[in-house]
This record gives C-alpha cells, structure tokens and sequence, in this order.
C-alpha cells in the first residue's frame, strides 16, 4: 500500500477497540525476558515495533513461543541472557534500542544494536551518558550519540541522576541497567513521564520506590514471572478520539483502553478544549489502570499547552494539531521539542502536511500555533513521512476535509496499529 484515499466521513457510529499498548508491549517482553521462570502475556501488540523487541530477545537466547495469539516467555533471571552471533536489528523501534541500552550494559559479553535508516539518526546520548555514569563501555558513531551502538557490557554500580528530560525511555533503560548493577539507583525526574516501568518491575517483585519525581531502585532482587494482559492504547486511541470529537454527529464508544494518569493528558487537553468524552467501567489489571471511552461529537475551543503535561501526550500532538485546527480561536503547544527527533521531524511534518490541507499551522521551535477555523480544510494529496502517527493524524484530517485526501506512505500505520485502516472504515461507512 503506498497511498490511502481518505474521503470525507459521515457520522462515526459504533464500539472499537484499538491496537494494544505499545509502551506496556516492549516492557513486558523485556522484563518477562529478565525474569525467572515463564511469563505469560496476552494482548501482545502485534505490529513492527513489537516484532523487533521479540527478535532481539531470541537472538539474546530468550526463548519464546506465540500460543493462540499468547506469548509464552521462558526467563533465565537477571543474567540469563547469552552473547547474540550477530547484530541486534531493532528495526524502526526506538524504544527498543533505547531499553535494550540499558539491558546489554549490564551482561557480561559484547553486542552491538544497529536499525534503519530512520532509527539510526535519531540520537542516543541521553540515554548513554547514565549509564556511562554507571560504568558502561559505549560507543556509537559521532561520539556515541547515533547508533549503531557498540557495548561491551560488564559490572556497573548505583548512581544518583537527575534527568534532563522527562522520558520513559531514559528512565527504563536506567532502571533496566540498575538491576544488574552494585547498590541503589536513585533517578529524579523534572516532570513525570508514563511510569509503565515503576508498575511493572513493583508487579514482578522488584525492590522499587517511587515517591513524586524520585524513584530508587536496589540491585540483586531477581523478577518473578507473572500473567499480563496489555489494555489498548491510548495513543492509538487518540486518533479516534478526536476524530469523534470533530466529525459531527459521531458517537463512539472505545474498549479496554489503558487509562494510566501518567498517559491520559490528551483526554484532559480535549476536555478543556470542550470534548464530551467520559470514562466507564474503570479497573485496574496488572497495576495498570483500563477503562471504556465514550466519545460524542463536540464544538472545541483553542488552548495553550506547556510544561509538565507535554511528557503526557507527547506521541498525541500531531492528532491534537488536527482537533485545533477546527476548534473556535488560536490554539498553541509549547515546550515539546521532542517532536523533532522522533520516527521524523513531527513538528516540521504536521505543520507542511495541514498547511497543504489549508489549515492556518505555523510551525515554532518547540511547537505550533494554530489560528482554527480560518478556512474549510481541503482534500489535498499529502504524506506521511514514513511516520506511524503522521499518517493517523492525516487520516483524522481527511475525514473532515472537502473532496479527495490522498496519503502517501499510508502503509507507516503497521509500526504501531496494522488494523488502523480497517477500523476507521468500519465506523465511518
């Protein structure tokens, strides 16, 4: 599939649910990887990412096994991992090669992580330089900052580190390293990033507290194998929430979304801008919090976005950019310049891409701004960039767009939500 042809949508109608959880997907596979004993997971993601995960894990001697659409792990502990014989391919997954990071650090023996072209320009120091901290041997092109990555893995010990950032991945791969390491590890973080992590490595029996920004972790507590059962994604939900939101007369119901606090800022943005969204059937499964959406269309608002709860819709911009580009007034996002070094430049992407729809974007260091309801968005041919969430996000705009949207590069989608396709025709017949 190299173009998707988007027309513009009737009311969306109906129950969906949405691709699993991405971020709770590589985690489990990696500590179920870590643990002892087997590990059973249910409502593994099935997608590229993910795919990934589960192929450096085999050719790290993990032995794992797909019964009935369930993923079986049999874990070795803490240091049951072997030598790879050959190079680690995390593919497109940053997640992947950012974890494994700090995995590998902390074994005895040599690897090296290497991915496409993609992955291996987008940089790596943030996570390296913890764990060269903790004794990491290291390397990687321009000074270790771009993979390929060479590690010589070894003994590491505790360290005391406030983060630069707030991000899940640096904060796992840190924590991940930490287990096999001498002492405590102490990380402080300038705001709370989605703590999947924390909740997971608490579940299988760690030796870990977490009190506000501040999480310490002791070494030498082995993992136990435990039965997950990964919820859906709110990221992936995310498109269909605002879809709902904006093409009128919809009415939505989605299933089984993961509602972690940590992750839920675009259900938030979305309400103050004036979403008639409400969560039913709250409960918590395997630390993490699920719930139904409802979702109903909407008139929106402009709103200003910055500081602590950009960490929790990071991944939901380029969607939200849509939603603000119809909702009444200007509407600005501040302090996410994190965009621009993921699968591509989201905030060039998003801006060039509804700009060609006719939408008033004009694109800020860290940010955008948004003048919404300057002109009907036109159906205009436009790309994904090779970006998962470029294409949605496209997706999402095309539905509300006079006459033909063609997307170049649709087939991007099978990173994170292979069925993305087939779900939005199935509400918007």
């Amino acid at each position: 599939m190299d173009s998707k042809i988007i027309l513009k949508a009737k009311p969306l109608k109906g129950e969906i649910t949405v691709a699993a959880d991405k971020s709770i997907s590589h985690r489990a596979v990696i500590f179920s990887a870590l643990a002892r004993g087997e590990s059973i997971i249910k409502n593994l993601l099935a997608a590229e990412d993910i795919q990934s995960t589960c192929r450096c894990m085999k050719n790290l001697g993990v032995d794992i096994q797909e019964r009935n659409s369930t993923l079986v792990i049999k874990g070795g502990g803490l240091q049951g991992l072997k030598e790879p014989n050959r190079v680690l391919d995390c593919g497109n997954s940053g997640t992947t090669m950012r974890l494994l990071t700090g995995v590998l650090s902390a074994q005895p023996f040599f690897s090296v992580l290497t991915g496409d072209h993609s992955l291996n320009q987008r940089p790596m120091r943030r996570v390296i330089e913890p764990l060269q901290l903790m004794g990491a041997e290291l390397q990687g092109r321009q000074g270790g900052n771009y993979p390929p990555l060479a590690i010589k893995g070894g003994k590491l010990k505790g360290i005391n580190y406030s983060s630069p950032v707030a991000s899940a991945q640096v904060k796992t791969a840190i924590l991940l390293a930490a287990l096999n390491a001498n002492g405590v590890t102490e990380i402080w973080e300038p705001e709370k990033s989605r703590d999947h992590s924390e909740n997971m490595l608490a579940a299988m029996g760690a030796s870990i507290q977490v009190d506000g920004l501040g999480i310490q972790i002791q070494s030498g507590q082995e993992l136990s194998a435990l039965e997950f059962l990964v919820p859906g994604d709110i990221s992936a939900a995310a498109f269909f929430l605002v879809a709902a939101t904006i093409v009128p007369g919809s009415e939505l119901k989605i299933c089984d979304i993961g509602v972690n606090p940590t992750r839920t800022g675009i259900i938030e943005v979305l309400q103050q801008m004036g979403a008639n969204i409400k969560l039913e059937n709250q409960r918590t499964i395997g630390g993490e919090k699920m719930a139904d959406i409802i979702v109903t269309a909407s008139q929106l608002k402009g709103v200003k976005i910055e500081g602590e709860i950009i960490p929790r819709l990071i991944d939901e911009l380029p969607v939200l950019a849509v939603a603000m580009a119809v909702a009444e007034g200007e509407s600005e996002v501040r302090e996410a310049g994190e965009l621009r070094i993921k699968e591509t430049d989201r905030i060039a992407a998003i801006c060039g891409e509804l700009g060609k729809m006719g939408v008033a974007i004009a694109e800020l260091e860290d940010g955008f701004r948004i003048k919404g309801k300057e002109q009907q968005l036109q159906g205009v041919r436009v790309d994904s960039h090779g970006d998962h969430r470029i294409a949605m996000s496209l997706a999402v705009a095309g539905l509300i767009a006079e006459g033909e949207t063609i997307i170049g590069n649709a087939e991007a989608v099978n990173i994170s939500f292979p069925s993305f396709w087939n779900t939005l025709e199935k509400i918007s017949r």
